[in-house]
């Protein structure tokens, strides 16, 4: 219990040194992964159901090869793709939010050291430093957030093409 404890204490002093900018960036993060993992649930789960029940649709058509028909395929296909594309926009925007917040979180933490110079020059080299910290901190946390984060939203890309191709070839014209 004591290792909780002080993995508990280890984050809050990191999240103090990298200020509210890095609060933000947690945030950011913590949804983007919940979001993914919430995707990677659903493709094995939802989604192979949604892909069988449009299988099991369309086979139990006595007509494929009419332009009726096609349409009806082309609608069963589009609403699989939707279904697997949802939250994936909203995933790349927060990989793309993550280095931009690290960059604001990087001006705020140079204002900071500034401030400190402007008041007590350049003598008080631990102020300094605090503000030094708050600009690289944040810069990190936002960048590891980003590249986590693009490696996963494009193993999901894939995965979204290649189900949706592979439904589309099982969905057959011929009878």
């Amino acid at each position: 219990m004591q290792w909780l404890i002080d993995a508990f204490e280890a984050v809050r002093d990191f999240m103090e040194l990298g200020g509210d900018v890095l609060t933000v960036i947690a945030i950011v993060i913590f949804t983007m992964w919940m979001l993914i993992v919430e995707r990677f649930i659903y493709y094995r789960t939802g989604l192979v159901g949604l892909a069988r029940d449009i299988r099991d649709t369309w086979e139990a058509r006595a007509e494929r090869r009419s332009w009726r028909a096609q349409r009806i395929r082309d609608a069963m296909i589009s609403r699989f793709s939707i279904s697997a594309n949802r939250s994936v926009p909203v995933i790349q925007t927060l990989v793309a939010l993550c280095p931009l917040l690290g960059l604001m979180g990087t001006v705020t933490g140079m204002i900071e050291v500034f401030d400190v110079m402007a008041i007590s020059g350049t003598g008080n080299a631990r102020s300094m430093a605090a503000g030094v910290s708050k600009a690289t901190i944040p810069t990190m946390a936002g960048m590891v957030g980003a590249l986590s984060g693009v490696f996963l939203v494009t193993i999901i890309s894939r995965a979204v093409v290649n189900r949706v191709q592979s439904l589309e070839e099982q969905l057959t014209m011929d009878h």
